[in-house]
């Protein structure tokens, strides 16, 4: 009966953790409906920008030296930056408006499923012959994908290499010219200094420019839908006050010489000005082992998890880890008989307090054996299981 009586205050804890809106497929995590207030603004008689007598804006103030850098960097980066987009079938009922005066009648729907293409995340080239990276998560749902330029040109997606341990997508496409973006050295960052971030903001404003500071670094976060569904644990990633909205993931976050630095990558869903970017190193390490060879050939453990924190386990009397939401099946956790509700608490001799799995992973081997400590029900267990490879590495569509 205690054990059951901690199991619910475990998973109430874990649900307060705080939790980072990914874009998850079709931009779910959406909240403002825009277009209604396009049409407002567009049908509106009042002008929105103040004119003169000739029907031309008053001159504009002219650029300090910072403002000229930030567009200087906005406009040549942008040449790099992608949206990327997806097609897939959707039932005309979604699209319509519940009379409300109605409110229990339901809508109707022709039974006709329409083609619907939307804007659903950013990328950005990183190599001469094209090819595009962005996040896993932006290109998870199924569906066609495309990229779209600057220049609104579209590109069908031909290929899609994944990395789920470094939330990493690399798309190959067709027909794109386009600059290739130069990576910077996340490690030499500095709290405090400019960012510029570019990208989908909301999914409707293609290459919207923001800038902040780096307000913190090798932040520990548990991403994920507002709904509590594909929770990650995103580890050592970089903190920005520059304004990353749903849309965002996948773009660059630049230093102020354009370098990249970061990849957006999460949204915090509890507070404002709060965004986080995956550290350019992290993925530099992920393109060097694609460049080698043509896919992301790395060792994985099979779960998914979520960070315990410190707080968390005193209040739930249980060890600080990894704890096991999800168990992959034909992987090293499942030959190791890994169950849901398992705590991981120490990866090949290295205490989880503080050290992150993917790191982790990323010094290891495929077929290497690896010891495992983990609590369950009061229990502490030990298991060696043998890393393994994920398969398939490409998808094509």
């Amino acid at each position: 009966m205690r054990s059951s009586h901690k199991g619910f205050l475990l998973g109430a804890a874990i649900s307060l953790l705080v939790i980072v809106s990914f874009l998850v497929g079709g931009l779910a995590d959406r909240v403002f409906v825009l277009k209604p207030v396009d049409w407002l603004l567009r049908s509106s008689r009042v002008p929105l920008l103040s004119q003169g007598a000739t029907g031309q804006s008053s001159s504009a103030t002219p650029l300090n030296a910072d403002e000229r850098s930030t567009v200087d960097i906005a406009n040549k980066a942008s040449e790099s930056v992608v949206t990327v987009a997806i097609k897939r079938q959707r039932s005309t009922s979604s699209r319509l408006f519940l009379s409300p005066f109605s409110p229990f009648e339901l809508p109707r729907s022709s039974g006709e499923p329409q083609e619907e293409k939307r804007d659903i995340g950013t990328g950005f080239v990183v190599t001469t012959d094209g090819l595009i990276v962005t996040n896993k998560h932006v290109v998870d749902s199924s569906g066609e994908f495309l990229v779209i330029d600057r220049e609104n040109n579209e590109h069908r997606v031909l290929n899609i290499y994944r990395d789920p341990a470094n939330d990493l997508a690399i798309l190959k496409v067709e027909g794109l010219q386009a600059p290739q973006l130069e990576l910077g050295d996340s490690d030499a960052l500095k709290v405090g200094q400019q960012v510029i971030a570019i990208g989908t903001a909301l999914g409707e404003f293609r290459h919207t420019v923001t800038t902040g500071v780096v307000s913190g670094l090798g932040r520990g976060i548990e991403a994920g839908d507002p709904f509590g569904n594909s929770v990650e644990a995103l580890e050592n990633v970089i903190q920005t006050d520059a304004a990353i909205n749903p849309g965002n993931s996948g773009g660059p976050l630049l230093d102020s010489s354009g370098k990249v630095i970061g990849v957006n990558v999460a949204v915090s869903a509890a507070g404002q000005n709060i965004g986080f970017a995956i550290p350019i190193n992290v993925i530099k390490a992920s393109l060097e082992n694609f460049n080698q060879t043509g896919q992301f050939d790395r060792p994985i453990l099979g779960i998914r998890y979520q960070i315990i924190s410190e707080r968390a386990a005193l209040a739930n009397e249980v060890p600080q880890g990894a704890y096991v939401v999800e168990v992959i099946p034909d992987s090293a956790a499942s030959e190791g008989q890994l169950q849901a509700g398992d705590i991981l608490t120490e990866f090949d001799g290295q205490s989880l307090k503080n050290a992150e799995i993917p790191q982790l992973l990323n010094k290891m081997k495929i077929g290497q054996k690896v010891k495992l400590k983990y609590w369950r029900s009061g229990e502490t267990k030990e298991v060696e299981v043998t890393l393994r490879s994920e398969q398939p590495a490409a998808n094509s569509q």
